[in-house]
């Protein structure tokens, strides 16, 4: 070091600076056969600085290692004469910063200087994520208090029961005695229960079939849809597709003075819910009903792609879309909706030639491609006159088993046969029974559509 600074003109030359000028900025010389400028930025130190030390004073000898680290980093870009900025790694163990002494104006530190930048390096410490139960297998989670093991059962107070003698027990022994529900109230919570039974895959489509007027289709289409919604949490809507005025509407006695005509105008302004609650009808049943159209000469206007455009709104908003057709199978609005339909229901009344026209109603339906359909269908034999029949309905329901998945009795009830509005709790028991038991078996044919796995 001494010989360097005693030829300092000779240093002039090759382009070594005889005084480092300042701490913050020194020229340093390199000799490679060719002589270069290289400017070096060092950090400037400060008593609170703690992160870098520079220990290099006057008449301190360069660290061997550092040095020749920084040649061989050299060495790979020597051919580049740029200006670089080098940021010193972080010493391991960072020592109090001290002021370095002032050097003499005769002696200059020469270092090799890295082609590469240097940043400092960061250590990275690695994420894991474990369940609780990986690394505390005595401690439990928040699932595992379940009512059931944390309610005393000789504690917990059992509904009031229903049925005659269980009640009375119930009620004499001051609420210690509770036998559960009677027989009948156990039939008629589990047929609640397969009514109300969840339905997968989308909205379900029924469509109630005859070939013959006044066989009661337009009530059983009634029944069906007040037992579905008496009993289910979803909604459920009676759509009359009859183009010859239909009368379904009258039958729920709650008019909206609109029909299926202005669902259809309004079809691109539906927006929501309340849309349609403006156009539909309901009933204390929580059924809606969507009319036809009062003058025969609009209804029968009402087209396949009015039903289709009709049903695909319809579908949006209801689990179950009940469809109240026309008498005949081969009228403007059959087609689509044999094609939207899930599960079909024949009306049949008990009389010869209204018992042969249901029967050669599934014949025509099994000729046109709904053979599959017709073997899950249901047939409803309709007693719409008072007293004793002609027609063994034992025979009938014989015939139709062989021909469908089930048939349904819906007995002759005086309140349906006055022809005026029609309210579910007025209703005969064994009328209202025989609409619930239609009901859970149309929800589980749809639900056979659709089985969970």
């Amino acid at each position: 070091m001494s010989d360097r600074n005693e030829n300092a003109d000779d240093d002039l030359e090759n382009g070594v600076l005889d005084s480092a000028g300042s701490i913050d900025t020194t020229g340093i010389g390199i000799v490679d056969g060719s002589t270069a400028q290289v400017d070096v930025a060092l950090p400037v130190l400060h008593d609170e600085d703690d992160d870098y030390v520079d220990d290099v004073a006057e008449g301190e000898a360069i660290d061997a290692d550092a040095f020749e680290e920084a040649s061989r980093a050299l060495a790979a870009g020597e051919a580049a004469g740029d200006v670089v900025d080098v940021e010193p790694e972080p010493a391991p163990d960072p020592a109090p910063a001290r002021v370095p002494a002032e050097p003499a104006a005769t002696e200059t530190t020469a270092v090799a200087i890295p082609h590469e930048r240097v940043r400092p390096r960061t250590s990275e410490v690695p994420l894991h994520s474990r369940r609780l139960g990986d690394f505390e297998a005595d401690r439990e989670t928040s699932d595992l208090l379940t009512a059931d093991r944390l309610l005393d059962p000789a504690r917990v107070v059992r509904p009031e029961p229903e049925g005659p003698f269980q009640h009375f027990l119930y009620t004499i022994s001051g609420h210690r005695i509770n036998l559960g529900d009677g027989k009948r109230a156990r039939a008629r919570k589990d047929l609640d229960r397969r009514i109300a039974a969840p339905l997968h895959g989308g909205a379900k489509f029924v469509p109630v079939l005859s070939r013959k007027g006044g066989v009661g289709k337009t009530t059983v289409t009634t029944l069906l849809g007040m037992a579905l919604a008496d009993a289910r949490d979803d909604r459920v809507i009676a759509m009359d597709a009859n183009p010859d005025r239909g009368t379904l509407s009258e039958r729920v006695g709650r008019s909206s003075g609109k029909t299926v005509r202005d669902l259809v105008r309004s079809a691109d302004r539906i927006r929501g819910f309340n849309d349609i609650s403006a156009i539909v009808a309901r009933d204390e049943t929580r059924l809606d009903v969507l009319a036809s159209d009062s003058d025969p000469h609009v209804s029968e206007a009402f087209s396949d792609d009015d039903y289709r455009r009709v049903a695909e709104i319809a579908a949006h908003y209801y689990s179950v879309v009940l469809t109240d057709t026309g008498t005949g199978i081969v009228h403007s609005v059959m087609g689509a909706t044999l094609e939207a339909a899930d599960q079909l229901i024949i009306v049949a009344g008990l009389s010869v030639d209204e018992a042969r026209l249901a029967s050669e109603t599934l014949t025509w339906l099994e000729s046109n491609g709904f053979a599959e359909q017709v073997r899950g269908a249901i047939v409803v034999l309709n007693t719409s006159r008072p007293g004793a029949q002609l027609v063994r309905a034992s025979e009938l329901e014989a015939h139709f088993t062989t021909r469908v998945r089930a048939v349904v009795r819906v007995p002759y009830d005086a309140h349906i046969a006055a022809g005026s509005a029609v309210s579910f709790r007025d209703l005969q028991p064994e009328t209202r029974q025989a609409a619930r038991e239609l009901a859970a078996t149309v929800v589980e044919g749809l639900r056979a559509l659709n089985p969970v796995a």
